[in-house]
């Protein structure tokens, strides 16, 4: 299937339309009010207030895309609404946005496997702001091996008791819910099972990472030792867990993917704006031919991973499954956003090393958040590996 050909008249765009406008408008005046002034101060205490929760829910930010029944906004929402949100969150920073949207990759699994008495108690308040909920899958042992998970759940009577501990989990301190992937069967991706565990349960204990980057995100450990949930709490049916892990992959690797290239155009802005402030040898910077040069390979990369990332949003919105394309599409993004944020580095000069609050811009906090986009969601080498798998190399 290929979109239809030719712009309709008077539209922007192929893919966007009047909503998808509309909404990255009032997104850009909320950014700007609600976050950008503030991130500094944010970075600097390795959190943002958990009223940003509450007001991103008043706004719709968190229930975009969910069913109206549980407080959501469905109607006419699609996934570029969500290629916009991660766009225009990267005016804040990676450790914001990471942590404020942690409801979408756990909240989905429950939309997909969960009973209606689940989706209402956990969905409802999570996407009002009044919850926060996150997913833990990763392991120690094993960070993009998702089918090697060890994290184990036995049934005991009315109770599963949940024995393991997860790595690198965003929303990981302050959470109320935790969705989890254990195992309750064999080995291998039939033996996954997938339990909320709530906060405070006895047995589940949290410990705060220090990170190189996204210092604003809240990331943990979670260590379970004989941690005693309700059955009540399984969602979906035992072994069943691996499926609804996966059918929200396509939709994590497009968002991560939008932001990283959100990133790498900020990187572009911010030397533009540099480099014709700049005076070096009586001229300014920008009108030596290496630094135009190094500013057209930017803006060339970015939109080659944006018009990529536009095809494969619509093809999936069509239902397709491009699995081998969006393994690739991540590793071009994070390639894109090494390449600007390196080359965004070398204009700025000794100015870009210093930190934004006391330098020009965002350009030292983007550069050093380039590995975990190239890490996190799976690695470059696990996606190139997957799409080779997916090609029949």
């Amino acid at each position: 299937m290929i979109p239809p050909a030719g712009i309709a008249p008077g539209k922007e765009d192929l893919f966007y339309n009047d909503s998808h406008n509309a909404w990255r408008k009032e997104l850009k005046k909320f950014v700007a009010k609600e976050i950008a002034p503030f991130v500094e101060e944010w970075e600097e205490a390795g959190e943002f207030p958990r009223e940003l929760y509450k007001k991103a829910g008043d706004f719709g930010m968190l229930g975009m895309g969910y069913p109206e029944q549980y407080g959501g906004t469905s109607d006419g929402i699609d996934i570029f609404h969500g290629i916009i949100t991660a766009e225009e969150l990267a005016q804040g920073s990676g450790g914001i946005s990471a942590s404020l949207l942690s409801l979408n990759i756990s909240l989905p699994l429950i939309l997909a496997l969960g009973t209606e008495e689940q989706k209402e108690k956990y969905i409802t308040p999570v996407i009002a702001g009044d919850k926060i909920a996150c997913l833990g899958v990763t392991e120690p042992s094993g960070g993009s091996d998702v089918a090697g998970i060890k994290t184990k759940a036995v049934r005991d009577g009315g109770d599963y008791i949940l024995n393991g501990s997860k790595m690198f989990i965003t929303s990981g301190m302050r959470a109320d819910y935790y969705v989890i992937a254990c195992r309750t069967g064999g080995p291998g991706t039939s033996g996954i099972s997938a339990i909320v565990v709530d906060k405070g349960t006895p047995g589940f204990t949290q410990t705060p990472l220090k990170k190189m980057g996204w210092l604003a995100s809240d990331t943990a450990v979670l260590y379970f030792d004989d941690c005693r949930v309700p059955a009540e709490n399984l969602i979906g049916g035992e072994n069943s867990g691996w499926a609804g892990i996966m059918s929200n992959f396509s939709q994590e690797r497009l968002g991560l993917t939008a932001g990283m290239n959100a990133y790498s155009q900020i990187c572009i802005d911010e030397s533009v704006v540099w480099a014709r402030d700049r005076m070096t040898f009586g001229k300014p910077l920008i009108e030596n031919q290496v630094i135009r040069h190094k500013l057209s390979e930017m803006s060339r990369m970015v939109n080659a991973t944006k018009a990529y990332m536009e095809l494969l949003t619509w093809k999936v919105m069509n239902g397709e499954k491009p699995v081998a394309d969006l393994s690739l599409l991540k590793v071009q993004a994070s390639k894109t956003m090494e390449y600007c944020a390196r080359e965004a580095m070398q204009i700025l000069g000794g100015a870009g090393y210093l930190r934004a609050n006391s330098g020009p811009g965002k350009v030292e906090r983007i550069y050093r958040e380039v590995r975990v986009n190239a890490i996190g969601g799976g690695s470059e080498e696990i996606m190139l590996d997957l799409a080779a798998r997916q090609l029949k190399f």
